[in-house]
């Protein structure tokens, strides 16, 4: 089947009023479908679609108004979506996620990909992302694939045999870039905390944002580190030239990095084409317990929005509104615990607007990772490491690395709570 030319190829002719869409996630968007999609709504009627994470603004707000939006957190143009109202979330942990869509359990009505060329034999790929969206498409009614030449060949990442896109479409722009988020004097704080610990020969999880990108930037001094991620971006490249990052010491995967979406621009697209050292692998095996466990010395490394005194951690909700997500930040740290000298390391700003709100509190407002998972805590003051501790005990470690100001009044709650504990 030969690709038609993007001007004509009409998309209200395979989408219903009704139907549910999903398409890849970040760069993986395959940009033609997606602004035709929104571009003939109108024609469509009503239909609904599932984000993962998502970087363009074809759905943004002012652009989706008619579409209802779900999603498995407020990540990328998500969080404008529901600072709107208009995001309804599926907290879901990652892994399950994908399980849900390879089972049939979750379904699409119709799956939008990007694909790339295999520049020797013609074979498509997967490109930028190994993930539900093509796990989606053996249950869907109709599946349309946007073929971009710009997009890498990444190996392991061939389209399924059992996959048969009913419509090839020429791409009629390059794949979309997602720069690096930038990075602050706090978040450089906390990533010496956390480069401390983490040893020569290690392999790594990095979540999304400034916090992880801070620890990738801290981390060339290192050598012969290992990367096993859920997705990864440009620093990806900085790691590998720089010599700290050679995959060696890997125990699943050894010499090559591993990940299962990419968030980056053309720098580290045209890193992965092609490149044997370099591996797009789903979910089972990027956010896999058996996989994880297996991998020694494997060390997680995510972020939160507040942590509480017995270690409980939510990276999803802050002033009773959604901006973030489950994700894999339980698969990673579950998998980090049960590897042989693996850490599960969940940073975070010891403060929040200018200094004025403390993110290590009292309780919580919403439980992402529960206190029995939790193994360090990191802001710019120092390393909370409650493997093994008392609820009283976590809670000095953790007001030791609050900011100052707060502290006082962490005791006092501390003190207040024992007491109502203990009569």
């Amino acid at each position: 089947m030969r690709p038609v030319a993007a001007d004509s190829f009409d998309i209200a002719a395979h989408v219903r009023a009704g139907d549910r869409v999903i398409f890849g996630q970040a760069s993986a968007e395959p940009l033609t479908l997606t602004r035709a999609l929104v571009a003939r709504k109108a024609e469509i009627g009503p239909f609904s679609v599932f984000l993962g994470a998502c970087y363009s603004d074809c759905f943004a707000p002012e652009n989706a108004e008619g579409i209802a939006i779900s999603a498995y957190g407020a990540v990328g143009i998500a969080a404008k979506l529901a600072k709107a109202g208009r995001l309804d979330v599926l907290p879901w942990h990652y892994s399950a996620l994908n399980r849900a869509y390879a089972e049939g359990t979750l379904k699409a009505d119709v799956v939008l990909l990007q694909l790339s060329v295999d520049p020797r034999t013609g074979r498509y790929g997967l490109g930028f992302s190994n993930d539900y969206a093509v796990l989606a498409a053996r249950h869907a009614r109709t599946v349309i694939a946007e073929v971009n030449p710009a997009a890498p060949w990444t190996h392991n990442a061939d389209l399924p045999a059992d996959i048969v896109p009913d419509v090839l479409v020429e791409a009629a722009c390059p794949p979309l870039d997602i720069p690096q988020p930038p990075i602050d004097e706090t978040s450089m704080a906390i990533a010496r905390h956390v480069v401390g610990m983490i040893p020569d020969g290690a392999t790594l999880q990095f979540g999304v944002g400034s916090l992880p990108e801070a620890v990738m930037a801290s981390l060339s001094g290192h050598r012969d580190l290992g990367i096993h991620s859920g997705s990864m971006g440009d620093r990806l490249v900085d790691l590998v030239e720089c010599g700290a990052v050679t995959n060696a010491h890997k125990s699943l995967d050894a010499g090559r990095s591993v990940a299962g979406v990419l968030l980056g621009t053309k720098r580290l697209h045209d890193f992965v084409h092609d490149n044997k050292d370099f591996s797009l692998r789903p979910a089972a095996h990027t956010h896999g317990q058996d996989v994880l466990a297996r991998q020694r010395g494997f060390i997680a490394v995510n972020s939160a929005i507040e942590v509480d005194l017995t270690g409980q951690v939510n990276a999803e909700v802050a002033n009773g509104r959604y901006v973030g997500a489950v994700g894999g930040q339980v698969d990673f740290v579950r998998g980090a615990n049960a590897a042989e000298g693996g850490r599960a390391i969940i940073a975070l700003p010891a403060t929040a607007r200018g200094g004025t709100v403390s993110r290590i509190v009292a309780n919580v407002t919403n439980v992402t990772t529960p206190r029995s998972d939790v193994d360090a805590i990191v802001t710019e003051y120092g390393v909370a490491a409650l493997r093994g501790c008392t609820l009283v005990e976590r809670a000095q470690r953790l007001i030791a690395v609050a900011a100052p100001s707060f502290r006082e009044e962490l005791s006092r709650r501390l003190y207040e709570q024992n007491r109502g504990t203990h009569g």
